[in-house]
């Protein structure tokens, strides 16, 4: 038998709470990082009935909150609505979240969250057996930046989807947090190199200055590392990333020519950050961000806002 001792056995903190806000501050993307992943599916569940929260979903071991900005009233009932997201708050470059719940859901709704890498401050009431209890956690308030890759390896050596995760996990840090690596299957052209598959990374950046950072790092570490010349890379800084989804169905399905894409990528406000042939798959990646499981499908297609 081994005897444990439990310094806080009533806390499980979140190792992250990230919020990704539009230009506009009228919605955000709440993404946890659980360390628990089953009481963050319970949390998914409760919080899905809270009136600001439009769609919920899973990816890996976070779950991500698309919200409106705003406050609400929950009405909190056991078993069916325990637990929820009761405002969102902007003031300046940061995001104020007060989350309520009941019995266990109290104690995720404060201590476990209050805990989680990256809140700057916070405070909550007393939580645990049969208390209903409220939290409030500030954290930094971030825009999601995209980056697009493609065209990284040969026949003979590399896979762009290794190298793209392995640069994205070593420039992760407080200021851009890594949040999302997508692989995205595109139409079998003839110039591939075996499985014609193109990467898009997500980043939630606290600032300009932050951004400018995080992608020179990654152009430099993309001409150290890549074994091509027509490396490709582009950059999209925007809430969502719907509008180059027609672009993306035509290079899923079919062949496309490079002075077509640097077109497309012109038209929608995305910056050509290396010009190489890969630039066609790296743009076409852009619209499978955070859709991991979907973006490896030929026939799959994107239906969020």
């Amino acid at each position: 038998m081994k005897e444990i001792e439990l310094n806080d056995p009533y806390t499980t903190p979140y190792r992250g709470i990230y919020a990704i806000c539009d230009k506009n501050n009228e919605y955000v993307e709440i993404v946890e990082h659980s360390n628990c992943y089953g009481g963050a599916a319970w949390s998914k569940f409760h919080y899905s009935h809270s009136p600001l929260i439009l769609k919920t979903r899973s990816i890996g071991n976070m779950i991500r909150y698309l919200a409106k900005i705003g406050t609400s009233k929950l009405e909190l009932k056991p078993s069916i609505a325990a637990a929820g997201i009761e405002s969102i708050v902007v003031e300046q470059n940061e995001v104020h979240l007060t989350y309520a719940g009941l019995g266990g859901g109290g104690v995720g709704a404060t201590k476990c969250r209050a805990f989680a890498q990256g809140v700057l401050s916070c405070n909550y009431s007393e939580s645990g057996g049969g208390r209903a209890a409220k939290g409030t956690v500030v954290v930094p308030r971030r825009e999601r930046l995209l980056i697009g890759i493609d065209d990284t390896d040969s026949k003979e050596k590399g896979a762009t989807w290794t190298l793209t995760h392995n640069i994205a996990k070593e420039l992760d840090c407080p200021e851009s947090v890594y949040l999302s690596h997508s692989l995205v299957q595109l139409f079998p052209v003839s110039a591939r190199t075996q499985n014609c598959v193109s990467t898009v990374l997500e980043f939630g950046c606290v600032d300009e200055t932050a951004k400018k950072e995080l992608l020179e790092s990654i152009k430099t570490a993309l001409l150290k590392y890549s074994v091509s010349d027509q490396t490709g890379m582009v950059v999209l800084q925007n809430f969502s990333a719907h509008d180059l989804y027609p672009y993306s169905r035509k290079c899923r399905s079919g062949e496309l020519t490079r002075e077509y894409a640097l077109q497309c990528a012109k038209d929608n406000g995305v910056e050509i950050w290396m010009d190489g042939n890969g630039v066609i798959g790296a743009l076409a990646s852009l619209a499978w961000f955070a859709r991991p499981e979907e973006s490896v499908r030929m026939d799959a297609e994107i239906y969020d806002p």
